[in-house]
């Protein structure tokens, strides 16, 4: 990558159908940046809706947009075609309702030289857990279930060269490429400290449930 290469890519998949959620996770990473104090220029935001013309909800300089032809397939395509654009150092994962916490890139700035590195990160508002990954004495933490794309930060050269970008279809995908950059990883960190807020748009934006939202929210009124 040339010397002007931002330091972070942000891959973020939308269906254009939660302005208000994308939004805040917007303000997460321009929150995130100045607690760190990086420039516009160290990060690159890149958003890639689902076969629509999405709104593009913030005039950032960081942010830049794409419109794709229709996925429906929980944005596989849509991550890869974002990969492929990233000319970051490092890629980070962060979908449209999610967010950063604020100390999330002064975390990610404590390992430069880490090819991946697994943060926690707050899944209180859509699991029983309270954090993923759970790390259990003698149990290898990268497991279904117990781990998300929003832990990960790994360097470009993992991701897009050595692992192709994110490959395969259906709601099975998030865990297979996970498990591909973890195995094809030269060194591995795991933190306790919490990067990233999982689910916390949800709700916002009226009618901008995923099926697994769509089922909490049932399980919470049925409560």
């Amino acid at each position: 990558m040339p010397e002007t290469a931002p330091r972070y890519s942000i891959v973020t998949p939308s269906r254009g159908d939660r302005p208000v959620a994308l939004g805040l996770a917007i303000d997460s990473v321009r929150i995130a940046m100045e607690r760190a104090g990086l420039a516009p220029g160290d990060v690159e935001m890149l958003i890639g809706f689902d076969g629509v013309k999405g709104e593009r909800v913030r005039p950032d300089a960081f942010v830049r947009w794409f419109d794709f032809r229709p996925d429906k397939d929980y944005g596989n395509a849509i991550r890869n075609g974002l990969l492929r654009a990233a000319r970051g150092r490092r890629i980070l994962f962060l979908d449209d309702d999610n967010s950063l916490t604020p100390e999330a890139f002064i975390i990610y700035e404590a390992y430069p030289d880490v090819d991946l590195l697994i943060a926690r990160i707050d899944v209180s508002l859509a699991h029983k857990a309270a954090y993923l990954p759970v790390i259990e004495e003698g149990r290898d933490p990268v497991w279904q279930s117990n781990i998300d794309p929003l832990c990960l930060c790994m360097t470009r050269e993992l991701a897009v060269v050595r692992c192709e970008g994110w490959q395969g279809r259906s709601y099975e995908a998030d865990y297979r490429n996970m498990l591909r950059y973890y195995r094809r990883a030269r060194s591995v960190q795991f933190t306790d400290r919490t990067v990233g807020i999982y689910d916390s748009g949800r709700g916002l934006d009226e009618g901008g449930l995923n099926f697994r939202q769509v089922k909490k929210e049932q399980e919470n009124a049925a409560s």
